[in-house]
């Protein structure tokens, strides 16, 4: 059986989960795997909390590629993988990791995850979710206080010192590998229908 992988990304709080959700909601869970970029944070036990806070995690250089590379070929090989996951609150990765079998569908959402030629190599379709810095950055502001226990002033300084510039420099230009772009500041309702019926079709293509 060959599995589908699909590439989603977009400027940090562009909307990237709900834009994976709305697909999910047209298919089983059960046959779709999501994975996120994020998880692939380069592991940081090794510096202290505030060298933690001033890595650029939205340079290419933050991610473990090779790793994630390594573990999307062995998923589309039919093999299971143990999955890091990431400590959003300790800047590094958990201890705890993650058992992840294949499923006919695999969907990996990242702001970078089109930056990668050898990751978008292995990808069926690549989507780019597009949404004004502005929108993005309130987003942001609200998400980092609410979950990630950062202060106003903290989510403020890195993201004008870095989520702006590096989304410019670094996420902006993979647009252009997209094979679908879904600007997120209007209804995205027909881009999300024509997705999910591609999703439908090869599962039940394969049925």
């Amino acid at each position: 059986m060959k599995t589908l992988l699909f590439l989603v990304a977009g400027g940090s709080a562009s909307g990237k989960t709900t834009v994976v959700e709305e697909i999910l909601k047209h298919t089983s869970s059960d046959d779709v795997l999501i994975i996120k970029h994020d998880d692939y944070y380069h592991k940081q036990d090794h510096l202290s909390m505030e060298a933690r806070r001033q890595i650029n995690y939205d340079h290419p250089s933050s991610l473990d590629n090779d790793l994630l590379l390594e573990h999307l070929t062995k998923l589309l090989k039919g093999e299971t993988i143990e999955k890091p996951l990431y400590d959003f609150v300790q800047n590094t990765r958990s201890k705890e990791t993650e058992i992840v079998e294949p499923r006919p569908i695999i969907i990996v959402e990242g702001i970078l995850i089109l930056e990668n030629a050898n990751i978008r190599k292995l990808s069926n379709m690549n989507i780019f979710v597009e949404l004004d810095d502005d929108t993005r950055f309130i987003r942001r502001l609200v998400r980092d206080m609410n979950e990630r226990g950062r202060t106003l002033d903290n989510v403020i300084n890195q993201y004008l010192s870095t989520v702006k510039p590096m989304y410019h420099r670094h996420i902006k230009p993979t647009k252009r590998f997209a094979d679908v772009i879904i600007p997120n500041d209007h209804k995205h309702d027909i881009a999300v229908d024509l997705l999910a019926t591609k999703v439908k079709d090869y599962l039940q293509s394969i049925k």
